[in-house]
């Protein structure tokens, strides 16, 4: 199959493969757009089926980027990457390095940062073989790790929704459950139990389930059940596609509000969501945080210019909910609509730079 007939190709700029013999390493990095700047997005780890199924998320991951930045006023377009793999048995430096390597030979039309399965240890690691990555200030809050920041835009999401569909000003007592509690989930359980709510958490690491039932005193329950709790939110931050024919089906939340990407399977469920009368907070919208945070880094921004930044999630979700009440469409299709807009008027790509050392 070519990648042009691929079901998530979407006239994307790049769609580039790397593979080194010697470490192992099978990756994908993809760029969709650069109109707004280079591409920026983290790298993500993951043990695919098979690589049509690595394909198919790198597109979709990287779309995703190009609407996120859009929206959140970024001078950035849309990539990611993927290393196929397990990333508790097959990373090593030497795999990672090969990884910056590759990286660097797009000549900075790419800019790399940690993802599910990566960390910021291992940027440092893929920075010794190029300097085009971001989210490894040891001076930052967090030594860099942008999942505070995500997870503050999420909680910020979700105060929002909730006084959108549900007239409330606060979260205390409401119930919240939340799929997925690695390093976006743990960070986002603690400002939700700390703002009075009762968290239902479930995710396939026990470990982290542990770790947040321990500090923050949330409710562990299986990953089967997590979506249909009797909830006030159903927050998705783990892996997407979870809003699929059968998930919203087993939906029992009126507010869907989280962390993950591509949280739809289909374009077309945002619509289902509607039908049912659930308040969906784009994933690209309220997740935004992150990316945020990774951009001020490289300006070294004052930490509450940066929370500020991250606080305007919360307006720009007002103003999309809004527009889809008064239009009687999806969230989706409004905030995708608000995206193109702003990426649609810049339409000249970003130049490479020329070749240079890490």
């Amino acid at each position: 199959m070519s990648v042009f007939d691929a079901r998530s190709f979407d006239g994307h700029e790049i769609v580039a493969f790397g593979h080194d013999k010697d470490t192992g390493l099978n990756a994908i990095i993809a760029i969709h757009n650069t109109c707004l700047g280079p591409a920026a997005g983290g790298c993500r780890m993951y043990p695919y089926a098979d690589s049509e199924a690595a394909l198919d998320d790198v597109l979709r991951l990287s779309r995703g980027m190009s609407y996120k930045s859009a929206l959140a006023e970024l001078p950035f377009g849309g990539g990611k990457s993927i290393i196929i793999g397990d990333p508790q048995k097959d990373k090593t430096p030497e795999l990672l390095r090969a990884m910056g390597t590759f990286i660097h030979s797009l000549g900075g039309r790419y800019i790399v940062a940690e993802d599910s399965g990566t960390s910021v240890a291992d940027m440092k690691i893929i920075k010794e073989k190029t300097h085009h990555v971001a989210g490894v200030d040891s001076s930052a809050k967090h030594l860099g790790d942008p999942s505070p920041s995500t997870a503050l835009g999420v909680f910020t999401g979700i105060q929002v929704a909730v006084k959108h569909k549900l007239g409330l000003d606060e979260l205390s007592g409401l119930r919240i459950a939340l799929q997925g509690v690695g390093q976006v989930g743990y960070y986002l359980t603690e400002l939700l139990t700390r703002a009075g709510a009762r968290v239902f958490v479930a995710d396939i690491n026990r470990e982290n389930v542990r770790r947040v039932v321990e500090e923050f005193g949330a409710h562990a329950v299986s990953s089967e059940d997590v979506i249909g709790i009797e909830a006030e939110v159903f927050s998705p931050c783990a892996l997407g596609a979870v809003l699929n024919d059968a998930g919203i089906h087993a939906l029992n939340a009126p507010i869907v509000a989280g962390g993950a990407n591509n949280q739809l399977a289909e374009e077309r469920h945002a619509d289902l969501l509607l039908e049912k009368d659930i308040l969906y907070a784009p994933d690209f919208v309220i997740n935004a945080g992150g990316i945020i945070e990774v951009y001020h880094q490289t300006n070294s921004a004052a930490l509450e210019s940066v929370k500020d930044q991250i606080l305007r999630i919360g307006d720009r979700l007002k103003h999309i909910f809004a527009r889809a009440d008064a239009e009687r469409r999806s969230s989706h299709a409004i905030a995708e609509a608000m995206a193109e807009e702003k990426f649609n008027a810049s339409p000249k790509p970003v130049e490479l730079e020329p070749a240079r050392s890490a």
